[in-house]
């Protein structure tokens, strides 16, 4: 076994107490650990996975191990990484490069080592690992069966590194699969946002005016469960289809610029840079709570916001004070994701089907080695039903089948009665 790089070995019972709750939470994915643990489909191979590193995660992990895998595993998110989640995954064989609170010096080296296992899969949240892969270590490439994408933004690098044909591997887009975005992103995003966002502040969330930045799935959860909260939602959009959506929704819709003078808090859910900038951090008011639920830390400018500040100090943990002259802004978990650096990411329930797609789509790459083509791959719908299934099973709910008349008559484009006789 690698020598993993974590910071305390001793914080393992802890972690072992997190995995182990999550995993009774997790019923497809125990489904998963049963079935592929008497298979043992991933026997000899290397899997490396660079994902938010808490027991959700972890749990997946293990089940690849159970699987016959060799998992080596690294944190997507610096300030999402749980160290003793780390130590308990290290007690079990697993190895891990990650700790939380790295530098970003730190954070890159832990990718390093974790692509030094050699991977034959690759599990990846945001882009970093395969881009790495191909600029860093493109020897290795020839190896690589393929690998799976977990986010948006993640699916944004790898259809740009294609469409310029640098991408050498296989990619599963993950996060198209309507397993992934119709609940991960959705109901995820919208209550552990909102999780984050209320341990970092402890503050009531009804009557105030929550801005929304981005309607996407996850932006659509975010306001879902700010009006249920009992707040007053505006959304912002560039995409004009979304931004009908967002008035049907029950939303009110307008320029940012506009709504930078009505919000309590922000919430940017857009995966670009430089949403919240210079001009909108002028027209708050004062007290405006600050958040970012994309994946990196571009989406609020923090450079300018340092800029306008006199001041710079610690409120709470997880939350920054920066007093302009006249006015103080707080900016949450230093702009990265509130959900897993304030909280504890999505609810294991939601994790599960998500993880389950995972587990299959490395299934399904290791199934078609050597058949699949070097682009972004859509997940076959049948595996997203697959998951469907196993997760009502676990909920107790049947639901109903076509008939096989009904089906042909599905597949037919004849007038029912029509025949071929003269």
């Amino acid at each position: 076994m690698s020598t993993s790089t974590i910071r305390d070995i001793t914080l393992a019972p802890a972690g072992k107490l997190k995995i182990n709750w999550v995993r009774e939470h997790m019923p497809v994915l125990r489904e998963l650990a049963k079935e592929f643990g008497a298979t043992k489909p991933f026997a000899g191979l290397r899997i490396a996975i660079c994902l938010h590193l808490e027991a959700k995660t972890a749990y997946m992990a293990k089940v690849l191990q159970e699987s016959g895998a060799e998992v080596t595993i690294t944190g997507s998110n610096p300030l999402s990484t749980q160290d003793d989640v780390a130590a308990a995954l290290v007690e079990d064989g697993i190895t891990v490069h990650a700790w939380h609170d790295a530098t970003n010096k730190e954070y890159e080296d832990h990718l390093h080592k974790t692509l030094q296992c050699e991977p034959h899969l690759i599990i990846d949240d945001g882009g970093d690992l395969v881009t790495l892969l191909h600029t860093d270590y493109p020897h290795l490439l020839s190896r690589v069966r393929g690998g799976a994408e977990e986010t948006t933004t993640g699916l944004n690098r790898l259809r740009a590194m294609a469409a310029e044909g640098a991408l050498k591997i296989p990619m599963i887009a993950v996060n198209d699969a309507y397993c992934k975005y119709l609940f991960d992103n959705r109901y995820g995003t919208g209550q552990s946002v909102w999780d984050g966002i209320m341990r970092a502040t402890n503050l009531v969330v009804a009557g105030k005016t929550v801005v929304v930045v981005g309607y996407g799935w996850c932006g659509k959860g975010v306001a879902m469960r700010a009006r249920g909260l009992g707040a007053k939602v505006i959304v912002c959009e560039v995409d004009p289809i979304k931004a009908v959506e967002a008035v049907m929704d029950g939303n009110a819709v307008m320029p940012l610029l506009e709504a930078a003078a009505l919000g309590d808090i922000f919430v940017t859910v857009t995966g670009c840079q430089g949403v919240l900038s210079r001009e909108h951090f002028l027209r708050m008011k004062d007290g405006a709570i600050l958040c970012n639920a994309g994946h990196f830390d571009v989406e609020i400018d923090k450079k300018a916001l340092a800029d306008l500040a006199k001041t710079i100090r610690p409120a709470r943990k997880n939350v920054e004070a920066y007093e302009l002259y006249g006015k103080k802004l707080y900016l949450l978990s230093e702009g990265r994701l509130v959900n897993l650096a304030a909280a504890d990411g999505h609810p294991a329930e939601i994790m599960d089907l998500s993880f389950a797609l995972q587990v299959e789509a490395l299934y399904y790459l290791h199934e078609n080695y050597g058949k699949l083509k070097n682009e972004v791959l859509r997940l076959p719908r049948a595996i997203d039903e697959k998951v469907a299934r196993r997760k009502l099973k676990a909920l107790g709910i049947s639901i109903d089948q076509l008939t096989t008349a009904q089906e042909c008559y599905l597949r037919s484009w004849k007038p029912e009665g029509d025949s071929n006789e003269d």
